[in-house]
């Protein structure tokens, strides 16, 4: 299987992707490779967060992760006012914006672990 062929389908827009018949909304395309790359490390970091947390019944532990979560989404561009409504200053500041937070608060958990 190529790497073409593991990529979801996309509405003619390339608004949206296609996974398993639902449509979800795609990722910013002008977010730059390596800022995006970041982006969903800390998403997936966060979603394994959730999962600890919910294993944990630690619910204020839980709400953080699902706000690390949301705030990934958002600044890759696939939740909040849709990318395409948005001019290139604005979009730049979201994902420059998310990026920063999730550092932040990415840098105080590595120090509150270690």
């Amino acid at each position: 299987m190529t790497a073409d062929e593991r990529q979801p389908g996309r509405t003619s827009d390339g608004r949206y992707v296609i996974i398993n018949g639902r449509r979800w909304r795609a990722t910013d395309p002008e977010v730059p490779d390596d800022v995006a790359a970041r982006l969903r490390s800390h998403l997936m970091a966060a979603r394994r967060a959730v999962a600890t947390a919910r294993r944990a019944e630690d619910a204020e532990a839980e709400r953080a992760a699902r706000a690390r979560v949301h705030t990934a989404k958002v600044a890759l561009g696939e939740r909040g006012t849709p990318w395409w409504d948005q001019p290139e200053p604005e979009r730049r500041a979201r994902w420059n914006e998310g990026l920063t937070a999730l550092d932040r608060v990415g840098g105080e958990e590595a120090t509150a672990e270690g």
